[in-house]
């Protein structure tokens, strides 16, 4: 919540509270009145600094508008919901099937940039790309329009076949390598297609 004067917040406190108590916001010379203003002009300056602080809102020229704004609201506008995708492995290569299965949330200051919305996610199966803290169950959020780099973990397309793992450029021939000494470098016998890098996962307990 913003830092508040004490009358900011006595303001605040009587539009919540006479919209539990009556369904129904109050007017400006309700607020007015209650307060002992001289006009409803005061009450126009406090409910623009009142929005300008992100707690309340009010559609101009529309009386009893006055809608205050919980904290979350505020939240939900630094979110992306990005649908999930059925699953890559972090194994051998698979063909995958791209069914959707809901979407997972992810805080977009936290992730530093807003994804585009092509963006998806992956549930992750397999343990090759443990050495990057990429586990089984991990949901990873590919962004397509990102220039693959070398270094970058990247959903491919290799051979026919789809995995997660990080792309190699060894001179100007790339191949994609796993993160656990188990499994293999993957070299392309035909085709390496780069569908999107890993831009972030989210992991559920378990």
């Amino acid at each position: 919540m913003p830092d508040l004067t004490k009358r900011q917040r006595q303001v605040l406190d009587f539009i919540q509270d006479k919209q539990r108590d009556s369904g129904t916001a109050p007017t400006f010379q309700e607020i007015a009145d209650h307060f002992g203003f001289k006009s409803p002009n005061a009450v126009s300056t406090h409910v623009q600094l009142l929005r300008k602080k992100g707690v309340l809102a009010h559609a101009d020229g529309r009386p009893r508008s006055l809608r205050v704004l919980s904290p979350l609201t505020n939240l939900r506008k630094r979110v992306a919901d990005i649908p999930i995708f059925g699953s890559i492995p972090a194994g051998p290569p698979a063909e995958r099937r791209q069914e959707a299965k809901g979407c997972v949330t992810i805080d977009i200051e936290t992730l530093g940039s807003k994804p585009s919305p092509l963006a998806f996610a992956l549930v992750v199966d397999g343990d090759s790309m443990i050495g990057k803290h990429i586990a089984p169950g991990d949901s990873v959020v590919i962004e397509p329009r990102a220039n693959p780099k070398n270094g970058d973990v990247v959903a491919a397309l290799i051979d026919g076949e789809t995995t997660l793992k990080t792309l190699v450029m060894r001179g100007s021939k790339p191949f994609l390598r796993a993160e656990n000494p188990k499994y293999p470098d993957l070299v392309p016998a035909a085709e390496l297609v780069i569908q999107g890098v890993a831009i972030t996962i989210v992991r559920k307990l378990r």
